[in-house]
């Protein structure tokens, strides 16, 4: 009995060393080095994902990586289940549930739309989901985020990764739409970084 308790213990320690973060109570979004986040080339997050309209909702965990010209978005239920690949690229975009019908449409947005059945903007969430806003689109700066498009942008907590300050959870809205995001980890141009 009391090497099972041993090893429980044991267990509980390793899980929870795995789980620590580089979490820096009172960071704020104004913090960020925008001149920074604008200049990487490539970047990958880790984290969930939960979507909410007046009809529906759905969660999922995500694990978005940007490389010049490509955004690509995995989508997964638990366990992995119901995988769903969406590349964004300049000409369009293609959705992979992985049953071997790739789909493809060269207004991404609006398909997406059709897919999910919510709209989410996925350009500008590519800006967003780094702290910044979309270039060449206007925006109003708030305490913590801005409005642009017709969307809130509200960082509730950042995180440092590396000597950088990025966001940990988001939650992006209008009235018909709330998209939270929890970021688990972060990659900027190759470098693991929690």
């Amino acid at each position: 009995m009391k090497i099972f308790t041993a090893n429980w213990l044991v267990l509980l320690a390793l899980l929870s060393a795995c789980s620590t973060m580089s979490e820096s109570p009172g960071i704020r979004y104004g913090d960020s080095s925008k001149e920074y986040l604008s200049e990487l080339h490539s970047w990958q997050f880790n984290g969930r994902l939960s979507l909410t309209a007046k009809d529906d909702s759905w969660t999922a965990a995500i694990t978005w990586r940007h490389i010049p010209s490509k955004e690509q978005i995995k989508l997964a239920g638990p366990l992995g289940q119901g995988a769903t690949l969406i590349e964004l690229t300049d000409d369009g975009v293609k959705i992979d549930r992985g049953n071997g019908d790739v789909q493809s449409s060269n207004a991404p947005e609006s398909f997406v739309n059709q897919q999910l059945g919510m709209f989410v903007p996925l350009r500008s969430l590519g800006y967003w989901v780094l702290g910044l806003e979309q270039p060449l689109q206007p925006s109003q700066q708030m305490d913590e985020g801005f409005l642009q498009n017709g969307w809130y942008v509200d960082y509730r907590e950042m995180q440092t990764v590396g000597d950088q300050v990025m966001p940990r959870k988001m939650t992006v809205m209008n009235d018909r739409v709330k998209l939270k995001l929890f970021i688990d980890q972060w990659v900027l141009d190759g470098a693991t970084r929690r």
